[in-house]
């Protein structure tokens, strides 16, 4: 039957309306049964920086525990991808990896219908549902011995497909198990993701919620994704659209009309204007280099709040003070490591970094918002700037700073301030 249709001819027996469809997708491409994949594997560093960038990273362990019987009694694959069919993740036994890696089904491979014809990845992708495909029904003859199920990953807040799960295995009869456990995964997968929402919501309350308890007038607490976690004064929508590049100050939303963004630990505070009359409120970032931990606090009109850094984000707020224009990834990894390579290290810090400091921080390049002012406090003795770091970024402020003294240049025994 596969082969009378492929070719053309008329046959007795048709596909399944799913794979059928997606025959034709893989001819429309302008692939062949017999051809290669046009998009070859991603290299490692992409791979880690997809990895960095997925919502699924958090629910890697827990989904290869929940499929281990699978894996490890059922002698099945489990591949876990990006929202376009790149396989990021993989677990299974050595024995089959060995063939997966023959057939080129590895992490930093595309799957999708595109690059690879008729499989359960990239079908489920297309069609946005669960989907299992069986040996012959696969668009590729190097795809005939291997049968897999796939279920899509979807944002419980947007309804995106955020990834795959997928089991492969190597059997001539049907796993009537493989997709029921795809199936399960996804919802467990989607269902952390929903509580991760919780969470977040949760944390934004904790720290909002004595701000909007001093405030005169009405306002809400959103966090990064525009949920409402707490409000004074009005009744909220359950969620608050947001644009994408949401820096502090007046601007207008489609739900609240005039609004004043202000940063606030893992989301936003909006404070409502019926008449439009509010100004941009200066929100200051106070960076102080003479503690222990470093500690950044941002006040604005609504108040204030802290945080202790990390040695590491030490590092990369001092480089972006010393940087208003911004850096990118590759300068910051300069500045950091004395190798503009290490990028993925880098996304992913200031990933870590943006959660909490939130709309103080801006990307593309990285860099403070232009709508904040900074005002860092170095200590009074160079060598006691960030004493256990050897980043370059630390290195010349010191000697800047020793020049300084040498000069003669003012300082308190406070610290020596810079506004920025």
């Amino acid at each position: 039957m596969r082969s009378d249709v492929l070719a053309g001819r008329s046959s007795a027996v048709q596909p399944r309306a799913v794979v059928r469809a997606s025959w034709d997708r893989s001819r429309t491409h302008g692939l062949s049964p017999d051809g290669v994949p046009a998009t070859p594997p991603a290299a490692p560093g992409e791979v880690e920086a997809g990895r960095s960038a997925s919502a699924m990273r958090p629910l890697v362990d827990q989904l290869a525990e929940l499929l281990r019987d699978a894996l490890d009694s059922a002698g099945m694959l489990l591949a876990i991808t990006s929202p376009d069919a790149t396989i990021l993740w993989r677990a299974g036994n050595a024995p089959l990896r060995h063939h997966a890696d023959e057939l080129g089904m590895v992490p930093g491979a595309t799957w999708a219908e595109g690059n690879v014809g008729t499989n359960a990845i990239g079908t489920a992708l297309v069609e946005g549902a669960p989907v299992g495909i069986h040996a012959a029904e696969h668009f590729a003859e190097e795809h005939l011995p291997w049968s897999c199920a796939a279920s899509p990953v979807r944002d419980p807040l947007t309804g995106e497909q955020v990834g795959v799960v997928d089991l492969s295995y190597r059997q001539r009869a049907v796993n009537p198990l493989a997709l029921p456990h795809v199936v399960m995964a996804s919802q467990l997968a989607q269902a952390q993701l929903r509580q991760v929402y919780h969470d977040n919501a949760d944390r934004l309350r904790t720290h909002a919620g004595p701000m909007l308890a001093r405030l005169g007038g009405p306002a809400i607490a959103v966090t990064r994704d525009g949920i409402s976690a707490a409000t004074v004064g009005t009744e909220p929508p359950a969620r608050v659209l947001l644009p994408s590049d949401m820096t502090p100050g007046a601007l207008w939303l489609p739900q609240l009309g005039n609004v004043v963004a202000e940063p606030v630990p893992d989301g936003w505070l909006l404070r409502l204007s019926e008449d439009g009359s509010d100004r941009d409120p200066m929100t200051l970032v106070r960076l102080d280099l003479t503690s222990t931990p470093t500690v950044v606090e941002v006040t604005s009109s609504s108040g204030s709040w802290t945080h202790a850094l990390s040695p590491r984000h030490s590092e990369i707020l001092l480089s972006l003070v010393r940087h208003p224009e911004g850096r990118s990834a590759s300068e910051l990894s300069d500045d950091l490591f004395a190798d503009p390579s290490r990028t993925v290290t880098v996304r992913a810090e200031m990933s870590r970094l943006r959660r909490t400091l939130g709309g103080v921080l801006g990307a593309m390049p990285y860099r403070i918002s232009e709508a904040v002012k900074t005002d860092v406090v170095l200590p009074d003795d160079a060598a006691r700037l960030l004493p256990g770091s050897a980043a370059p970024v630390v290195v010349r402020t010191r000697e800047d700073l020793a020049a300084e003294i040498r000069s003669g240049g003012g300082g308190t025994p406070a610290g020596r301030h810079r506004a920025y």
